[in-house]
């Protein structure tokens, strides 16, 4: 029976305004969750301490150095495409909108089989240069 008597739910007795009151306490906190971190530390050796300590501080400064890396990186990639690369697209653009204006200039003049085929049965093929 002493089970029983366990698992039977408890009846709480304090009325709303107590329940107010509470609330109001556990708003206001003595310490800040740095200082309660902080007072954690102290139950760890100094050796663990000091080597954590050590660790965060040279993560810190790869993080930062990969950084810097990074962004010097990306700069020289970024420039050397935009000097080298899109030039020679722009270019190529343009080469290949010549060459589709030459071809509907044909096409107009010849007739529109002459667009695919390079000109009309029976007569001069086009001068090479021209092309």
């Amino acid at each position: 029976m002493a089970g029983i008597e366990e698992l039977s739910p408890s009846v709480d007795t304090r009325s709303p305004a107590d329940e107010i009151e509470g609330d109001e306490d556990d708003d206001e906190l003595d310490e800040t969750l740095v200082e309660r971190l902080w007072g954690l530390t102290e139950m760890f050796p100094d050796r663990l301490r000091s080597a954590a300590e050590v660790s965060a501080q040279c993560s810190l400064s790869v993080a930062k150095k990969l950084y810097s890396f990074t962004r010097s990186a990306l700069w020289v990639g970024t420039t050397s495409f935009m000097i080298l690369v899109l030039p020679v697209i722009f270019e190529t653009e343009r080469l290949q909108l010549e060459q589709q204006q030459l071809q509907q200039q044909r096409q107009i003049l010849l007739g529109p089989n002459t667009g695919m085929s390079g000109g009309m049965p029976g007569m001069m093929p086009p001068a090479p240069g021209k092309m």
